[in-house]
């Protein structure tokens, strides 16, 4: 006997996944709400996606009707019964909260609904042998610079990829980040190291003055961030790593590393882009700065 999947809401079969015609105009709408607001193209991904999942358990039940107390039985389902971590509900409730507020302006619509507390988890980061083994690992010169610019200067996967040669400053020892997240320009430091390496790869691979730093597969189109997710994954093999952890994780080690040598944590805070200082200071839950000083009690039993 077939068991059917149903919506405590609506009722619904949810196996066809497909948007009643009530609801159709729903996505365009809020599409060109997030477009006029300039989101980038990853959140109006997402959010649309988060939306498309309500829409899917509607059916032909109108989301412009909902009420509160709907959308909080639904976040209950989908906690419960589809098992969605903290961070995608959180995504789903950020989207759902878009289109009732800013695009229907419901004021206040979403006050009464309560957020699941995330969980605390620590960045996931590389120890300074392990990156040597990376780095010394990867594959090509294209490749080992990739990895030494994402952990050199601390910059998300995305960043590294859209690196424009122009955008390197060696007269300044700096590298101009453009539109980051928060569509937010910012300057991170050239490292002396990083720059011969730079050097060399320019003389092999000659990338274009005004073009991307790493050229894609396509002309013109920079390389993918996918593809640099693999060379990090492909040396990590070649070195015996087994520790989890993405280009990310470069990011979250340039950070530890720094604290570990004593930096003070607001510049950190600028170097990494981020706008609220809390983010930032989860590293100091990683560092080993302060743990060196402590002496474990059993070191004091004379074993």
């Amino acid at each position: 006997m077939k068991v059917v999947k149903v919506d405590p809401v609506s009722g619904r079969d949810l196996e066809k996944k497909s948007i009643g015609r009530v609801n159709a105009h729903v996505l365009p709408v809020m599409k060109e709400r997030l477009q006029l607001k300039a989101y980038s193209a990853l959140t109006i991904r997402t959010y649309l996606n988060e939306m498309a999942q309500l829409l899917y358990t509607l059916k032909e039940i109108p989301a412009d009707e909902l009420t509160p107390d709907h959308l909080r039985r639904y976040f209950v389902y989908c906690f419960e019964k589809l098992h969605l971590t903290e961070n995608t509900l959180h995504s789903r409730i950020n989207a759902l909260k878009f289109y009732y507020e800013q695009v229907l302006h419901r004021e206040k619509f979403f006050w009464e609904i309560p957020r699941p507390k995330k969980q605390l988890q620590l960045p996931a980061f590389f120890n300074k042998n392990e990156i040597a083994a990376i780095i010394g690992a990867a594959g090509n010169i294209k490749h080992k610079t990739l990895l030494m610019l994402a952990y050199s200067s601390g910059l998300r996967v995305s960043e590294v990829v859209n690196i424009r040669t122009k955008d390197i400053d060696s007269q300044r020892m700096c590298i101009l980040v453009r539109q980051a997240k928060g569509k937010k320009d910012r300057i991170v430091p050239l490292s002396p190291v990083l720059l011969v390496m730079l050097r060399e790869y320019y003389k092999i691979m000659k990338p274009g003055v005004n073009g991307y730093l790493f050229q894609g597969q396509g002309e013109g189109q920079p390389y993918s961030s996918r593809s640099l997710q693999l060379v990090l994954a492909a040396a990590k093999k070649k070195a015996g790593i087994l520790k989890p952890g993405s280009i990310h994780a470069l990011r979250h080690s340039f950070a530890t590393h720094l604290l570990d040598k004593g930096t003070d944590v607001t510049m950190i805070m600028k170097l990494l882009g981020h706008n609220d200082l809390k983010t930032t200071l989860r590293y100091l839950h990683v560092t080993n700065r302060d743990m060196l000083q402590i002496i474990s009690p059993l070191d004091d039993l004379g074993l």
